[in-house]
């Protein structure tokens, strides 16, 4: 699976392979779970397919931001439908961030604390994901139920309405090489999440960090989508779009940590454990609020228009298309 556009084939082709890639990719996630051996390693596999097909979904809905300017009722009915069979998997995602979370913030300060001490809250936190747990669907409901959406999606696909390219000759000024399906969405990803970044830390909270998060991990999928037109480059780009995406989803987990420590009933953010947890939590974000603006600022430094004309460069050179370059001498 290549979750690349590939410049020398159509877009329009491209779009729906890699989306049936995608959706074959979780099919067959879900598909593994109903061999596991044993209850042990039965539940680590269910948990690593749900794992896959949440990062499939996000990977398929940032393909659809992509196009969404040129084909926006498309949009609007398959990424629902791919934000609703994540979603429908995301039951003890928070229960279970926070534990991770947890492991996360004693090994970031193992060295200037007494990390045996706040073992007792690791177990309450389990004690808490169990709870949760029990009160949930089963895990084997849900996988077959996003199963069903999935598959249900992957019949669609082949009738996706895209632009076709009407021509692809270099030497025509009209040719884009295809941008015109791709590039305004790009445009609008960058844009938002240009905007997102200034809102964050102009009005710092869980909400807008949460926000800027996500415009920033679209980036990141359509940055990887793109690729193909200078592998070198945009590589690199990836690189740091994907650390910045990181930074600020172990930004959110924190703040998923202390909305569990305050309102599971198996915890309290008045137990001395737990406020040493929270003013961990609260130093750690700092430092990863810090950290993501200085590589915030360097990925959005251009205007969303500087952008859209660099990658469209690019995108039309590995086309062998050449309309808005110098005349050759």
């Amino acid at each position: 699976m290549t979750y690349e556009l590939d410049p020398e084939q159509p877009l329009d082709a491209e779009v729906r392979r890699i989306a049936t890639e995608l959706i074959d990719h979780a099919v067959a996630q879900i598909d593994g779970t109903k061999t596991a051996p044993h209850e042990a390693v039965h539940q680590d596999v269910h948990h690593e397919a749900v794992h896959e097909v949440r990062k499939d979904c996000k990977k398929l809905r940032g393909l659809l931001r992509l196009v969404r300017p040129a084909v926006p009722k498309l949009y609007t009915h398959e990424n629902a439908a791919f934000r609703d069979a994540a979603a429908s998997l995301s039951v003890l995602r928070d229960a279970e961030a926070a534990i991770e979370t947890f492991d996360a913030l004693i090994d970031h300060f193992r060295d200037n604390i007494d990390a045996d001490s706040l073992a007792p809250l690791r177990q309450r936190l389990e004690d808490h994901k169990a709870k949760v747990a029990a009160g949930a669907q089963a895990l084997d409901e849900q996988l077959e139920g996003a199963r069903m959406a999935l598959v249900a999606a992957r019949e669609r696909v082949p009738g996706w309405e895209l632009p076709s390219e009407v021509t692809d000759r270099a030497d025509d000024p009209a040719d884009d090489a295809g941008w015109s399906l791709i590039g305004p969405g790009l445009r609008k990803t960058y844009k938002r999440g240009r905007q997102a970044m200034q809102a964050a830390y102009a009005q710092p909270s869980v909400a807008t960090f949460h926000e800027w998060r996500k415009r920033a991990k679209y980036l990141r999928y359509q940055v990887r989508l793109l690729r193909a037109s200078w592998p070198r480059v945009l590589k690199a780009t990836y690189k740091e779009t994907k650390q910045l995406g990181d930074l600020l989803g172990d930004d959110h987990d924190l703040a998923v940590l202390e909305q569990v420590i305050e309102e599971a009933e198996e915890l309290s953010p008045t137990h001395d454990a737990e406020q040493i947890l929270l003013a961990l939590a609260a130093q750690r974000s700092e430092q990863l609020r810090d950290a993501a603006y200085w590589l915030g600022s360097r990925l959005y430094a251009e205007k969303p228009k500087h952008l859209d004309r660099r990658l469209q460069c690019y995108w039309q050179v590995a086309r062998g298309s050449d309309a808005k370059l110098p005349a050759r001498p």
